[in-house]
């Protein structure tokens, strides 16, 4: 095994659909570069099959200094088994000290599998990277134990560094272009071994109140809720704001709200320009959801709640009322 002073350059996968870019691909290029500018290596991005030029221009404009164009035999869609080997391959010719991936389905999937393989650590769902130029390793920060604590893992020993970051965790900040180099692979995978096949694909429905990330106005109800009963009027609240509802993993659990709905480390990562908080406490796993708000509003009854140390405004008081009290000011 070689010493890890002699693994360079972090890479990015770029996941795309042959016509657009993954925005968690971006935003994971444009924190990573500064990873390398703070270790003094290149950030290299690595990119199966052809994405159109203006995308291509995209992933550039994160300060990419080397791009891995991979072609070859297995990636007509993402699959486990040719992506894994892909990276296996790739990272023991080039030794790279770090590889970062979107922490989407498919990413969460692939990443642990290739990095067991060659072998190295895994870690996921990160809300900040810091590289530490004293031990060389990249520190990858996270809630742990339900949100009561800040964990910090490392990969101390093992080469390439792996991690997967949920969409939305960090900006999309491009820094410009830079002098780039472009390395050519073919790695050609078995179409037979491929272990799943695409039987067939159906677009799932778009429902615009499901889709959170971009609300500029986001309401945002937490396990203070009384119930279903309640919930109308927090619509109401969002419609008239020209926002959308919200919720905390455990009006999920409860089973009053959808999945997609969840804010949080286990949900959707926001940035709204309005956050209002009703009936939520503040645990670590949620209040990462929404740190880069412009505006946060809480509303709880108990005077000592956590959320009230992440908040612009806060007011004590039962949340339905004072629901109600803003809805008749509107």
């Amino acid at each position: 095994m070689k010493n890890k002073s002699e693994y360079r350059d972090m890479w990015v996968f770029i996941q795309h659909d042959g016509k657009t870019v993954e925005p968690v691909s971006l935003e994971l290029c444009c924190e990573t570069r500064k990873l390398c500018d703070a270790a003094g290596e290149k950030l290299a991005a690595v990119i199966v099959g052809e994405i159109p030029a203006a995308e291509l221009d995209r992933v550039q404009d994160c300060g990419v200094e080397k791009l891995i164009r991979v072609s070859g035999t297995g990636y007509e869609y993402l699959n486990v088994d040719a992506y894994a080997n892909l990276f296996t391959v790739l990272c023991r010719k080039y030794a790279p000290s770090a590889v970062m991936v979107g922490g989407t389905i498919f990413g969460r999937d692939f990443a642990p599998r290739f990095a067991c393989r060659l072998p190295t650590g895994c870690t996921s769902d990160a809300t900040e990277l810091v590289y530490d130029p004293k031990t060389g390793d990249i520190e990858f920060v996270e809630p742990a134990v339900g949100g009561k604590m800040m964990a910090v893992i490392t990969v101390p020993v093992m080469r390439p560094q792996v991690g997967t970051i949920r969409p939305g965790t960090f900006k999309y900040a491009p820094t410009g272009k830079r002098a780039c180099q472009v390395i050519e692979e073919t790695v050609d995978f078995p179409v037979e071994k491929i272990r799943t096949r695409v039987l067939s694909f159906l677009a799932e429905e778009t429902d615009e109140s499901l889709n959170i990330a971009d609300a500029e106005v986001i309401v945002c109800v937490g396990n203070g809720l009384k119930g279903a009963d309640a919930l109308p009027r927090y619509r109401a609240l969002a419609e008239k704001l020209g926002g959308k509802l919200a919720c905390s993993r455990p009006v999920f659990d409860r089973g009053l709200l959808p999945y997609k709905l969840v804010v949080g480390q286990s949900g959707v990562v926001v940035k709204p320009r309005v956050y209002l908080a009703f009936g939520i406490s503040g645990a670590i796993n949620h209040v990462t959801g929404f740190t880069d708000s412009d505006l946060v509003i809480a509303v709880n009854s108990d005077p000592d709640a956590p959320i009230f140390n992440y908040c612009d405004y806060g007011l004590v008081g039962d949340m339905d009322e004072v629901c109600e009290m803003m809805i008749d000011r509107l």
